[in-house]
């Protein structure tokens, strides 16, 4: 029977919870990890002691994480995709099999396979289908290339929810970026429609009109929800709202929403980068976001 060194790449949110919800799982010998914040002065020291406390060795170099794993895990940013491909690539062991969890679009995973199958091994592309937290490593995940179906089963076994659906790259990445376009266009749409009806105080005559037309949809739940992912994630999500936006570019339409909604994301992370709602409990309303929102417009506008 097979054992298997698993190697992380991306400490983040992520990253940890596949690290650690993998060790120890049926014939996995051992798990490793690398992300930049390891050898970042400011950073290490934290992100080095989370590892060890949670049994993970964590790695100072790419080359050292990949170097012996049987399968390495990408879990990186999406605009970061291709670059650790091509960074992993040359340390990565022959017959490996490397799993891009990474949110990019059809073209930018078949990039990154060109480069990973180049060097001998063999890439399997993932389409995370909707937020890691709160289904951990038991997150839906749809798995595409040569490789795929082997590395499902495997996968499946370790208690993940994996399914092969092409030998064909880009087609899992496809259906991903489609989805991204709905949930984080909805997400910016909440956003500003929200902040919007609030501004003018008809948020009491604006929320019975949504039920009305969508009346299995808690609206006020709903909108507290994605408000704090964006404000939590927008930087993350615009970045993969780019590669959403690539992802219709590579049709030959013109990404006029997907940008948008890239747009829309970035801009509300930047404003949460300013503390605008730290103060916030994880419990907050969408009311409560929305204050916190247009305070800061009507400050910063004088």
């Amino acid at each position: 029977m097979s054992k298997y060194k698993i190697a992380v790449i991306g400490y983040g949110e992520v990253g940890k919870i596949f690290s650690i919800g993998l060790l120890g799982k049926p014939n996995v010998t051992s798990v490793s990890a690398w992300d930049l914040k390891f050898v970042d002065p400011k950073l290490s020291a934290e992100q080095l002691e989370h590892a060890k406390k949670n049994g993970i060795n964590a790695q100072l170099s790419i080359d050292e994480a990949c170097a012996d794993a049987d399968v390495v895990i990408s879990a990186v940013t999406a605009s970061n995709t291709l670059d650790v491909a091509v960074a992993a690539a040359p340390f990565l062991k022959q017959g490996s099999l490397f799993l891009d969890l990474n949110s990019a679009s059809p073209g930018t995973k078949q990039e990154a396979a060109a480069v990973v199958d180049g060097r001998g091994a063999f890439y399997v592309e993932a389409g995370v289908m909707t937020s890691v937290p709160p289904y951990g490593i038991k997150v839906p995940i749809l798995l595409g290339g040569e490789k795929s179906e082997g590395l499902a089963q495997i996968l499946n076994e370790w208690g993940m929810d994996a399914k092969s659906i092409s030998f064909k790259l880009g087609i899992a990445s496809a259906i991903k970026m489609s989805r991204s376009i709905m949930i984080k266009g909805l997400e910016a749409l909440v956003v500003e429609a929200y902040s919007t009806a609030r501004f003018y105080g008809v948020e009491d005559y604006f929320l019975p009109t949504l039920v009305e037309t969508f009346p299995q949809i808690d609206w006020s739940t709903q909108g507290a929800y994605f408000f704090s992912r964006v404000v939590q994630h927008g930087k993350r999500r615009s970045e993969e709202m780019r590669e959403s936006a690539r992802t219709v570019s590579e049709t030959g339409a013109p990404p006029l929403m997907a940008s948008a909604i890239a747009d829309k994301q970035a801009w509300l992370a930047q404003i949460a980068s300013l503390g605008v709602f730290k103060d916030l409990p994880k419990n907050a309303r969408w009311q409560d976001y929305s204050d916190c929102l247009n305070a800061h417009i009507k400050s910063s506008a004088k």
